[in-house]
């Protein structure tokens, strides 16, 4: 079977875990502040902290930016549910706006409606790689005063306006990272913060270790729990894996663009089937690569596609079932079921995500291709 996602694993990673287990520290050592380093390298950042997953590093931004009881946060309907469950965490509300039913990212004009005097943060998501349009997103929220927290799990390696997601110059309040295996790098389960003030990435760090702020000069063992935090740290193997694999990132992102680029080829003259393009200003590091399929004019559904082509060896997912088609969030935020949103039913009803991953081959791509012709229409042109 060909999942539709999958970590690239080589000997240097293996060795690099190996030294780790060797070393004298398992946790809470050198490793962790190297990939903190290397990260901000990547990301073009001053402030990157490691974390337990991306889900951690949600909840610690909102935290961390002082996002609680009584605050609202607005956000996109299609994306995983951490987006809004970390809002949860913190007891703040859930918005939730439309997307654009092409890319299935937050559309910049549904947000201004749902703005109220709660409303602390937009949180947008570059879903499956492909960058906001974030220059809207932050005009809108500096003519408010609001924050921006970019939810960039799928978007490491991502660029817009010639910078890199996460970068200090596109001048958000914070950028959150996953690192789970189907990730552009893995640390196994992982995730980081990027704030932008030292003041932030201190609160992070305390958070993420109980709340515990150390004060070697009243005495060499005396700390103090300053506030309620968690244990969301990230040990020293995890992080020797991911600055071994961040070493790789550009060419991992580089293979993903170029397996992009077969699959539009390939089905270029497909009626019915559209790929993701890259914006003029926006390039995208493609975590996923998800097409839009009009299954009515193949009289057929999307689940019987699913399963015909696993029958051929090819996974495939969904990404992802809008927030308040779950029982969770509709329950929490029962006031946003009364609204339409075009957008994301449009994106929602063609979506499906294809194999992307690094270690593909042409090959692959070829595979997918035919075997979704046959699915569909019989190979027919």
């Amino acid at each position: 079977m060909l999942p539709y996602g999958r970590q690239t694993i080589d000997d240097d990673d293996i060795a690099a875990v190996v030294d780790a287990l060797r070393a004298p520290m398992l946790t809470g050592g050198p490793r962790v502040d190297q990939f903190e380093a290397a990260l901000a390298t990547a990301t073009g950042s001053t402030h990157a902290l490691a974390c337990a997953s991306g889900t951690a590093a949600l909840h610690l931004a909102y935290a961390a930016l002082g996002i609680g009881p009584g605050d609202e946060i607005i956000t996109t309907p299609i994306t995983f549910s951490a987006t809004a469950a970390a809002a949860y965490y913190v007891g703040a509300t859930v918005r939730i706006a439309d997307v654009d039913p092409r890319t299935g990212n937050l559309d910049p004009g549904s947000i201004e409606a749902l703005i109220t005097p709660r409303t602390r943060a937009i949180v947008p998501v570059h879903l499956a790689g492909m960058p906001v349009e974030l220059d809207a997103i932050l005009a809108i929220a500096r003519a408010h005063g609001l924050r921006v927290i970019e939810d960039a799990c799928h978007a490491l390696g991502a660029t817009s306006g010639g910078h890199p997601i996460g970068s200090d110059a596109h001048g958000t309040d914070a950028v959150v990272y996953s690192f789970h295996p189907v990730k552009h790098v893995t640390t196994g389960e992982g995730g980081a913060v990027v704030v932008r003030t030292a003041e932030h990435a201190a609160r992070v760090r305390r958070l993420r270790g109980h709340g515990i702020e150390r004060l070697p000069q009243i005495a060499p063992w005396y700390y103090e729990v300053r506030e309620l935090g968690w244990n969301y740290r990230l040990d020293d193997l995890a992080c020797a894996l991911g600055t071994s694999q961040l070493g790789k990132l550009d060419r991992f992102v580089a293979r993903r663009r170029e397996l992009a680029a077969r699959y539009r080829q390939a089905l270029a003259s497909d009626d019915g089937i559209a790929c993701p393009e890259d914006a003029p200003d926006r390039t995208s590091s493609y975590h996923l690569f998800a097409v839009a399929i009009d299954f009515e004019r193949f009289a057929t559904t999307r689940a019987q596609v699913m399963t015909a082509l696993a029958d051929l060896g090819v996974g495939t997912q969904v990404h992802y079932i809008p927030l308040l088609d779950h029982p969770l969030h509709a329950a929490r935020c029962p006031a946003e079921l009364a609204r339409a949103r075009p957008g994301a039913a449009h994106y929602y009803a063609r979506t499906l995500s294809l194999p992307m991953f690094p270690a593909m081959t042409d090959a692959d791509v070829a595979h997918v291709v035919a075997s979704l012709r046959t699915v569909l229409h019989g190979g027919s042109r």
